[in-house]
């Protein structure tokens, strides 16, 4: 398998149990894999060079700062980024090597579904739809926005490709990780969320659950997924819900009274947009 032009970039924390099977599905046929750490307490680091990539330290800035830095990194301006969660499918990679068969690609960025596995499987659910967004791009035309909260490639004018081959995403080793994640990322979104009136945010009170679940259950078919898909829909669509009762709570009564005694804003993975929610001028990866 030949190599092709193209960096690898993944940001990481605290991934030692996963990043190495993530660098594995790509390591054989990238030009370089370069991992950007933001203070890992286990063995990320040790785990990715043993598995071919540069390792390489920065502070935590923002979802979308560190991915810029890990950018700047690469020494190709072809540039895929994958999460330390995901993996590279086989058929994705086919897709891959042949848009550069004959050189550069005709598109400057090209998107590809994620499709999440649930904790103790081995594969997605049948008939995953869980996200799509653009994660190969050529970094001279169009880069990751610079947000602390959502990281997206921004494209503006430029066309962009579809890839039917998947990311494999094991977002979740567990529930109980899923929750901590999200409840982290509800308090994030609430120390950045826009400038809403309390009175705005009421009618999103009363419908921001039944409509998440709906998005989640149906729309994105976790309905396929038994069980484990009605409960997996049901956490998403309570701390959607907890996200807009924070924000009004700040709103109402105060920054910092709700928090008080909870768990502090921190970082966790990134989840992306969905398949059939596709934005006009960028390709946003951070919604959930």
């Amino acid at each position: 398998m030949r190599r092709l032009p193209i960096s690898c970039f993944i940001i990481a924390k605290d991934e030692a149990d996963r990043i190495g099977r993530t660098i594995e599905s790509v390591q054989p046929w990238v030009n370089e894999v370069i991992v950007v750490d933001s203070g890992s307490t286990d063995d990320t680091m040790a785990v990715a060079i043993r598995a071919g990539a540069r390792a390489i330290s920065n502070a935590w800035p923002g979802f979308g700062q560190q991915k810029r830095f890990a950018e700047d990194q690469c020494t190709n301006d072809w540039l895929l980024n994958i999460d330390a969660d995901e993996v590279v499918t086989p058929e994705l990679c086919r897709e891959i090597e042949a848009l550069f068969a004959n050189g550069s690609p005709p598109c400057v960025a090209y998107g590809m579904p994620v499709q999440l596995v649930y904790p103790g499987a081995s594969k997605p659910r049948r008939w995953a739809r869980d996200h799509w967004c653009i994660r190969l791009y050529d970094r001279r035309a169009v880069r990751f926005r610079a947000s602390a909260v959502h990281d997206s490639v921004v494209t503006g004018s430029h066309r962009y490709g579809r890839l039917q081959g998947a990311l494999h995403h094991f977002s979740m080793r567990s529930f109980g990780d899923m929750k901590r994640k999200l409840n982290e990322r509800t308090w994030l979104s609430v120390e950045h969320a826009e400038l809403l009136s309390s009175a705005g945010l009421i009618p999103r009170l009363l419908t921001e659950m039944p409509m998440n679940f709906l998005k989640y259950y149906i729309t994105r078919r976790h309905f396929t997924g038994g069980l484990m898909g009605l409960r997996y829909a049901s956490i998403h669509s309570w701390y959607r819900f907890l996200k807009i009762y924070r924000v009004w709570h700040e709103r109402t009564f105060g920054a910092g009274v709700l928090n008080a005694g909870q768990v502090p804003t921190t970082r966790s993975e990134s989840t992306d947009a969905p398949d059939n929610e596709l934005p006009r001028n960028n390709a946003e990866s951070n919604q959930t």
